[in-house]
């Protein structure tokens, strides 16, 4: 039952609810591979195996059932060697090497909780163990890896899972998770992650899925210090949106739809992956709406990244879109409701559009102004 509940429930609603406006995987987060005490689960060679209790028929089944809604899978791991494979000194397969030869001497802890050991990637041992747990991913038909705790001593595990990925021959989404990834290793980990994590967890870790303050806000203040780092291939993880439900049963959003907006806009002007928080299966009808909005979708998908033009509370960002057209967004972070003022960039008139409501607004000369945006909330216009 909880296996069906948990995921085969969340990727039916997501087949149902939002596939057709493009989003297409089911991710499953950490602790699919431990018990409910924490207690990780690896077959005899170190290779992660799903908890028997959330997961009784298998990650292979899951996927089976996933890719028939024409989904796809992704999975959690994280960096460094979990230290019951290293307890247990699990031979590597395809290698007369231990788990404890790829250990770095001293044993030094690594990832974001010092929970793993730090890997020593001289041993060509370590290559080979990780290409066993991607090979073995491959297998089940994952189709997404989120590899998490990366500091700034952990690149050379994130180019592990890069090479294990291409050796294993299965296409598989690459995201370096932290909270955040260190500023100071974006370009170093360019050449090996598709995605990496800009900012702390949007999760308040309360009663409802985020607030505003803990931590959507965070995201405009912490952006602009990645900017400058990413490529069609690289793209800035603002973590999952907290867009789901904050009206009917099941955990709510924490935030109201006026917020939920902004979050939309924000990960779309940021060109971000666009992956949805909270319980999937209660998705309620103004989230549908604010997800699947075809015109936001595609300031998102560009793949062109924005420039903070104005900061502080009354913010305006652009950026342009590979076919030259310009897009504006301006928010309000502060208290009251503002107008907020659009530079249109050259002379002459300029046809703006109101991307989130979908319609034209007129021609302006010189400038734009958002009337009254309320607190928290947002506009997100096409120039010309």
């Amino acid at each position: 039952m909880a296996e069906r509940v948990a995921h085969r429930d969340a990727a039916t609603a997501l087949a149902g609810k939002l596939k057709a406006a493009g989003y297409t995987y089911v991710d499953i987060d950490s602790g699919w591979n431990a018990s409910l005490s924490w207690v990780f689960h690896t077959d005899v060679n170190g290779i992660p195996d799903p908890d028997p209790v959330r997961f009784p028929s298998g990650i292979p089944a899951l996927a089976s059932y996933v890719h028939g809604l024409g989904l796809k899978l992704g999975l959690y791991a994280v960096t460094g060697l979990e230290k019951e494979v290293y307890d247990k000194n699990a031979p590597i397969l395809g290698t007369s090497c231990h788990a404890q030869d790829i250990a770095y001497r001293p044993l030094t802890p690594s990832n974001g909780w010092g929970g793993n050991w730090k890997v020593d990637f001289t041993n060509p041992c370590a290559q080979k163990y990780y290409d066993s747990i991607a090979a073995r991913f491959a297998s089940w038909g994952v189709d997404f890896v989120k590899v998490d705790g990366t500091t700034a001593d952990n690149v050379a595990d994130i180019k592990a899972w890069s090479a294990a990925i291409d050796h294993s021959r299965r296409p598989m989404w690459l995201t370096a998770g932290a909270w955040p990834v260190p500023r100071s290793i974006g370009p170093a980990l360019a050449p090996y992650a598709n995605g990496v994590r800009v900012d702390t967890d949007v999760e308040c870790y309360c009663e409802t899925v985020s607030t505003w303050d803990s931590s959507v806000k965070a995201r405009w203040a912490d952006l602009p210090d990645w900017l400058g780092v990413f490529g069609p291939q690289y793209r800035p993880d603002l973590d999952s949106m907290p867009i789901g439900n904050n009206t009917g049963s099941g955990i709510q959003d924490g935030i109201s739809d006026v917020e939920r907006q902004s979050v939309m806009t924000f990960w779309s002007m940021a060109s971000s992956p666009l992956y949805v928080g909270g319980d999937i299966w209660f998705l309620d009808a103004s989230a549908v709406s604010i997800l699947t909005n075809p015109e936001v979708i595609v300031v998102d998908q560009t793949g062109s990244y924005p420039a903070r033009v104005t900061g502080g509370n009354l913010q305006v960002w652009r950026k342009q879109a590979p076919d030259g057209r310009w897009y504006a967004a301006v928010y309000d972070l502060g208290a009251t409701p503002a107008d907020i003022t659009v530079d249109l960039g050259t002379p002459g008139a300029r046809l703006v559009r109101d991307v989130v409501a979908r319609r034209d607004l007129g021609r302006f000369r010189g400038s734009w102004t958002a009337s009254a945006v309320p607190p928290h909330g947002s506009r997100l216009i096409r120039i010309g």
